[in-house]
C-alpha cells in the first residue's frame, strides 16, 4: 500500500482483470459500479481481458492484458489482483493470468460470476478439472454470488471458510420511483440475452462440453401469446437485450402478436433506467443464473418480479412476499403469474414495495464498504476476515 497525501491515508492499489467495460452483460455492470463508486483510498486499475470484436482482436486484447499484468507485478504497482471470471473461454484466460499472479506470490482474489459453472466444470476432461480445482484452491480469497454458489465452490475447489465469502451483486438504488397506480395499459419487461448462448470455437467444442445458457425469452413470448385476449389487450411486453433478436421477431410474427410485443437491442444504462421507470413488472424465466443484475435493478425500481428459483435467486426472492417464482420451462405457471400481476394492482404494488426494500442493503455504497474490508483483509498477514460476518444479505 502507498501513503496518500489525503490525511495520510493508505491507498490500496488493486489490479482488476475482467471483461472490457463495453461488453454487454452482468459482469460488466458489476465492474462499472465498483469503478464508478470506488473511494479515493481505493485505486483500481481495470484491465480488459476480453472485448467486443473478432477472435483475432481478442487474442490481441488478451496478450496486452498479460503484458500489463507482468509489467505491473514486476514494478510492484499492485497490492492485490482481483479476477472476475465465468465459464468457457473466461476460465481459460483467467487460468493463465492467475498462474502469473501466483508465480509472483501476489494476493489473488477470484470473483465467480458463472450461471452454468457446475455443468461447465462437469463437462471438462478429468485432468482439466483437477488442474482448475488445484488452481482455485490457491486463491487468497474467493468471492461467490450467493450462499448456494458458495457451497458448490467450497466443496468443488476445497476452499476453507476463511478463503471464501459471499458478496451479493450490488445495485444502484434510485432516490425515488414513479407512481404506478391506476394505469389502464401495463408494461411488462424482460432484460437479458434473448435465445440460448452456445459455446466457443468448434475446435474447443470437440474437447469440452459447453452448457447452454437460456434466460427463457422464447418461453416468455409463448406464454404471453397464451394469455387470454383480455389480458393481452391491456398489456405490452418489451424484451431488450442481445442474442437472436431475429428469431424472436420471427416467433412473434408466427404467433400473430406483433402489436403487443416489442424487441429492442441492448440498452445503455440510461435507456435501461428509463424503461425500468416506465415499466409495471419484470420477468426473467431463466434456466440458470448466478445472481442476475437485471432482476436486482428491477427490484431497486420497485417492480414486482417473476423469476425462477435458480442460482442465487431463491436467496433474494421469496414467493408471494417480494416476487413470484415459477419453475423454468413451466408455461402454465408463467401464464398464471403474469395473469395475477395484470389483474391485481394491489399485488403489483405490495410485491414491488417489498422487492425494493429487499435490495436496499445491496446498495453499491454498502458493497464498496464490504469490498474494501475484504481487500484490506487479503493484504494483511492473517487474512482474518470471517466470511460469516462479512456478508450483507438481502432483506427477507
Amino acid at each position: 500500500m502507498q501513503i496518500s497525501n489525503d490525511n495520510h491515508k493508505q491507498t490500496l492499489r488493486v489490479l482488476m482483470l475482467g471483461a472490457a467495460l463495453d461488453v454487454k452483460g452482468g459482469i460488466t455492470s458489476v465492474e462499472k459500479l465498483i469503478l464508478d463508486n470506488a473511494p479515493p483510498e481505493l485505486q483500481i486499475h481495470h484491465v480488459a481481458t476480453f472485448a467486443q470484436g473478432s477472435a483475432l482482436y481478442n487474442v490481441i486484447v488478451f496478450i496486452k492484458s498479460v503484458q500489463i499484468l507482468l509489467w505491473t507485478l514486476l514494478k510492484g504497482e499492485a497490492d492485490l489482483v482481483h479476477i472476475h471470471f465465468a465459464e468457457r473461454g473466461s476460465t481459460l484466460r483467467k487460468t493463465i493470468l492467475a498462474l502469473i499472479v501466483l508465480a509472483f506470490r501476489q494476493p489473488l482474489i477470484f470473483h465467480a460470476h458463472g450461471a452454468t459453472y457446475k455443468e461447465f466444470h462437469a463437462g471438462l476432461p478429468n485432468l482439466i478439472q483437477h488442474l482448475l480445482d488445484t488452481l482455485f484452491s490457491k486463491s487468497t480469497k474467493f468471492i461467490a454470488l450467493s450462499e448456494s454458489w458458495k457451497d458448490y465452490y467450497s466443496q468443488q475447489f476445497r476452499l476453507s471458510e476463511k478463503q471464501i465469502t459471499v458478496l451479493y451483486n450490488p445495485v444502484q438504488i434510485p432516490s425515488s420511483i414513479p407512481h404506478r397506480l391506476g394505469k389502464k395499459q401495463l408494461k411488462m419487461i424482460f432484460l437479458g440475452r434473448i435465445g440460448k448462448r452456445g459455446g466457443a470455437l468448434d475446435l474447443a467444442k470437440s474437447v469440452v462440453t459447453f452448457p447452454k445458457q437460456d434466460k427463457g425469452a422464447f418461453n416468455l413470448i409463448r406464454a404471453f401469446a397464451a394469455l387470454p385476449e383480455s389480458d393481452r389487450n391491456c398489456t405490452e411486453l418489451i424484451l431488450a437485450g442481445n442474442g437472436d433478436l431475429e428469431a424472436a421477431q420471427k416467433l412473434i410474427q408466427e404467433l400473430n402478436i406483433e402489436r403487443k410485443i416489442t424487441i429492442c437491442p441492448w440498452l445503455s444504462p440510461e435507456q435501461r433506467d428509463e424503461l425500468l421507470s416506465a415499466a409495471d413488472a419484470f420477468i426473467l424465466p431463466s434456466y440458470n443464473e448466478g445472481l442476475p443484475m437485471s432482476m436486482l435493478e428491477a427490484m431497486a425500481w420497485g417492480l414486482p418480479v417473476i423469476v425462477t428459483p435458480v442460482g442465487g435467486i431463491p436467496e433474494v426472492i421469496h414467493n408471494n412476499k417480494n416476487g413470484l417464482l415459477v419453475q423454468p420451462g413451466n408455461q402454465e405457471q408463467l401464464v398464471q403469474a403474469m395473469q395475477n400481476l395484470i389483474r391485481d394492482e394491489c399485488l403489483r404494488t405490495s410485491l414491488g414495495t417489498a422487492a425494493r426494500k429487499s435490495v436496499e442493503c445491496l446498495d453499491i455504497k454498502n458493497y464498496i464498504n464490504s469490498l474494501l474490508l475484504l481487500y484490506t483483509s487479503v493484504i494483511s498477514q492473517g487474512n482474518n476476515l470471517d466470511s460469516k460476518t462479512s456478508i450483507i444479505k438481502p432483506n427477507s
